[in-house]
């Protein structure tokens, strides 16, 4: 589990903060990145947060996921 996160979202986004508690459940180091603030994150990932992407293979693993798929998708 040493892939760097990034987990793209918004303030005041209840899935977010969701997707967040999974990660730090699995002691994760998350970087949270808010999409409202650039135009083209927003526009890949505007209905689709909140998004979990590996730093190291460019992978994505979108919501809904359970803790499951997660602990699978940072193997």
């Amino acid at each position: 589990m040493t892939s760097s996160l990034i987990l793209y979202s918004t303030a005041e986004c209840h899935l977010c903060e969701q997707a967040k508690a999974l990660c730090e459940q699995l002691s994760l180091s998350v970087e949270t990145i808010d999409i409202a603030f650039d135009d083209s994150l927003f526009a890949l990932y505007g209905v689709r947060i909140p998004v979990l992407k590996r730093t190291d293979s460019g992978k994505e693993l979108g919501w809904p996921f359970m803790q499951s798929d997660l602990q699978e998708f940072v193997r």
